[in-house]
């Protein structure tokens, strides 16, 4: 379920710079006619007076855009996930909202899963694959991965559409585990780490290194030195 941008930076990005400078060392900023262009209202409806109903049942609702394409969906179970036009089956089902390019594609949700436990879940995707999940386990487990983008394979004999699942590195992994132990991880390019940032049994923080097989080798921990 791709790095987030802000709204405000993706209109502005659409302008010229201006080097709005009164003085030296004054931030780059868009000069006051460029902004002027981008709005859209000095008045935007930021409330509602009076609701229209009190309450709203629902299985799904869908929310589209100006082309009619479904670009968020709330529902008790969400559709099972797009990919470049073709739709693949969902692991297990996950209950919240599920967000879409232009295009119909999946680039992100969140929710709780339906699984042994229940887990609560949160991602952002690259076009195929995770590129940023969180989750929070059953057994108390917390982790956050941020994965490399896998390359862009198509698959002449479905269409020339994008491949998911195409096997990419997770480069950074944080965690703490379901016994209170923090980590920050660091993998190589074959999805191994190599550094781990933690605190030992004792409290001490320490820094690992760890070689190809996942033995610690060397081991930074500054007070378990100290008297």
């Amino acid at each position: 379920m791709k790095h987030a941008v802000p709204v405000a930076l993706a209109l502005l990005a659409a302008c010229a710079w201006n080097v709005h400078a009164a003085e030296a060392g004054s931030p780059k900023r868009p000069s006051v006619e460029q902004l002027q262009k981008l709005i859209v209202s000095d008045s935007p409806q930021t409330r509602v007076e009076k609701p229209d109903q009190e309450r709203i049942t629902a299985r799904r609702i869908d929310i589209v855009d100006e082309k009619g394409v479904i670009r968020m969906t709330l529902s008790g179970q969400t559709p099972a996930p797009i990919i470049d036009g073709l739709q693949y089956k969902r692991a297990f089902n996950v209950a919240g909202m599920v967000l879409y390019d232009d295009k119909g594609s999946e680039r992100g949700g969140f929710g709780t899963a339906d699984v042994n436990g229940g887990m609560a879940v949160l991602a952002l995707d690259h076009p195929a694959m995770d590129a940023i999940g969180w989750r929070v386990s059953p057994d108390g487990e917390t982790r956050f991965s941020i994965n490399q983008a896998p390359p862009l394979v198509r698959e002449p004999k479905l269409g020339d559409r994008l491949i998911p699942g195409v096997q990419a590195p997770t480069r950074i992994q944080m965690v703490v585990g379901a016994d209170g132990t923090p980590a920050i991880a660091l993998n190589d390019k074959v999805d191994r780490p190599r550094l781990r940032l933690t605190v030992t049994e004792e409290g001490y923080g320490a820094i690992e290194f760890l070689d190809a097989q996942g033995k610690v080798i060397h081991t930074l921990a500054p007070e378990l030195a100290m008297p």
